[in-house]
């Protein structure tokens, strides 16, 4: 079993100190560079990079650079995966990712936290929270999303929102705390043009 598998949702671990867990980082933050620095024409290669990091992904993805993780093995897309650049996913815990996602430029996932109480945080300590993203997710620019979120399928996130709730499927979400605005309808199907 490797050092990831150790960590249990919820419960306090070492981040700042293990050195198998600095180890595992400094490991990512290397297939990280190499990834954000090469030439847009370098697709294969670029694929290549994501599918060493990651834990598992899907079909037809793109995942604009730069992009950055922590572990990178905890995190799990599906297909049609799409996200803009300065994607930041703290993926001490996993974080599951569905079908036909779309993340906008500047978006944080979040699954690590750290203890309120001083003496526990500067001993290093962390905990981590998986985090699910449904199908058909679609996320605006500036979305933070807490440590043990769920976004259920077919929801759309609102630019700027700080998700530190679950979303149920379906729905328009906006704000900080996102919260529900109202359900996704047909009559949605039919708006072929966006007025302020």
């Amino acid at each position: 079993m490797g050092v990831l598998e150790n960590i249990v949702p919820g419960e306090l671990y070492d981040a700042n100190y293990d050195p198998d867990i600095i180890k595992l980082r400094k490991e990512a933050k290397i297939k990280l560079h190499k990834y954000n620095t090469l030439s847009p024409v370098e697709e294969t290669e670029k694929n290549k990079v994501i599918k060493e990091l990651l834990g598992s992904c899907g079909e037809n993805f793109i995942i604009e650079p730069p992009f950055f993780c922590d572990y990178g093995s905890n995190i799990h897309i599906g297909n049609n995966f799409y996200s803009n650049h300065n994607l930041i996913i703290l993926d001490g815990a996993k974080v599951l990712i569905g079908d036909n996602v779309c993340i906008a430029p500047n978006v944080g996932i979040y699954t690590a936290g750290h203890p309120i109480d001083v003496n526990r945080r500067v001993q290093g300590l962390e905990y981590a929270i998986p985090v699910t993203i449904g199908d058909n997710v679609w996320i605006g620019g500036g979305v933070s999303v807490i440590p043990g979120v769920n976004i259920g399928k077919n929801s759309v996130i609102a630019a700027g929102s700080v998700v530190i709730r679950d979303i149920p499927e379906g729905v328009v979400a906006a704000g900080n705390p996102c919260r529900v605005i109202r359900k996704i309808t047909e009559s949605d199907d039919q708006i072929t043009n966006f007025k302020k």
